[in-house]
C-alpha cells in the first residue's frame, strides 16, 4: 500500500472518508503543507495512522451500519409478520 500524503489526500477527495462527497477539496493547505514547510517529510507511520482514522475507520464504520440496517430491516419483517398473525386469528 502505496503511503503518501498525496495518495491519502486523492482517497479522501474521492470520498473514501465517509465524511466526504466525492469533489476535489481546493485546501488553502493542503495535507502534509506544514510538514514541508517545516522542512521534514511526513514519515510513513504519520501517514498509515492518519489513512486509519480518515479512511480505514470509515470503512468499518460504513460496513457496522450496512449490518445494523439489514438486521433492522429482518426485526421489522418479523414484527409484521407478528402483527398481521396476531389480528388475523
Amino acid at each position: 500500500m502505496e503511503t503518501s500524503v498525496d495518495r491519502l489526500r486523492h482517497d479522501i477527495d474521492r470520498g473514501l472518508g465517509g465524511d466526504k462527497v466525492r469533489v476535489v477539496d481546493p485546501a488553502a493547505a493542503p495535507l502534509g503543507t506544514d510538514d514541508e514547510a517545516a522542512g521534514r517529510p511526513v514519515s510513513p507511520r504519520r501517514v498509515r495512522l492518519a489513512r486509519w482514522h480518515e479512511i480505514q475507520r470509515a470503512v468499518r464504520n460504513d460496513a457496522w451500519f450496512a449490518a445494523g440496517a439489514v438486521h433492522a430491516g429482518v426485526i421489522a419483517v418479523w414484527a409484521l409478520a407478528f402483527t398481521l398473525a396476531v389480528l388475523l386469528a
